[in-house]
C-alpha cells in the first residue's frame, strides 16, 4: 500500500481508538499512528543496503517503479511472486511476536507499536488480495524458506 495511504488510514484508525479508548493518552495515540506508517522503514533500509544510495526520493522512486511492475503482471505471476524477506523485515508474525512479548513484560508502550504495526500490516494483506497476489508478509521465517527453495 502506497505510504499516503497508510497515513491517512492510520491516523483515522490512532483516532478512532484514541476517542473511544480514552485510556490510550494522547502518547499512546501518537505512536499507533507512528508505527502503523513507520514500519515501512524497512522497505528504505532494504533499498540503501542494496543499492548504497540514502536517498529517500530515490528509495521511494524505485519502489514505487516495482509497484507499478507487479501490479501489471498476470494473476499467477502475482500469486507465485515471493519477495524478498529482507525488504520487509519489520513486516511479519515473528517481528510482531516479540512486540507484544516486549509489550507484556517491559513496556506497554511496545503495545501501542504492536497495535500500529499490526493495522499497518492488516491493510497491506487486504491490499494483496485485492490485487490477487500471493498473501505475504505473514511469516518472515515461512517466506525465506521458500525463497531459498525457490533457488533450488
Amino acid at each position: 500500500m502506497l505510504p499516503k495511504y497508510h497515513l491517512v488510514l492510520g491516523f483515522l484508525f490512532s483516532l478512532v481508538l484514541f476517542i473511544f479508548f480514552p485510556f490510550i493518552s494522547l502518547l499512546g495515540f501518537l505512536i499507533i499512528f507512528a508505527s502503523s506508517v513507520l514500519i515501512d522503514v524497512d522497505h528504505y533500509l532494504y533499498y540503501v543496503f542494496k543499492n548504497k544510495i540514502f536517498s529517500i526520493n530515490k528509495a521511494y522512486n524505485s519502489f514505487f517503479e516495482q509497484r507499478k511492475k507487479l501490479l501489471a503482471k498476470s494473476l499467477e505471476e502475482k500469486r507465485t511472486k515471493i519477495a524478498n524477506p529482507l525488504m520487509y523485515l519489520f513486516h511479519g508474525i515473528e517481528v510482531l511476536l516479540i512486540i507484544f512479548i516486549l509489550g507484556i513484560f517491559v513496556n506497554k508502550i511496545f503495545l501501542f507499536i504492536f497495535i500500529g504495526f499490526s493495522f499497518h500490516l492488516f491493510l497491506d494483506i487486504v491490499e494483496q488480495i485485492y490485487y490477487g497476489f500471493r498473501i505475504a508478509k505473514v511469516s518472515l521465517i515461512f517466506d525465506f524458506v521458500k525463497k531459498i527453495n525457490e533457488k533450488f
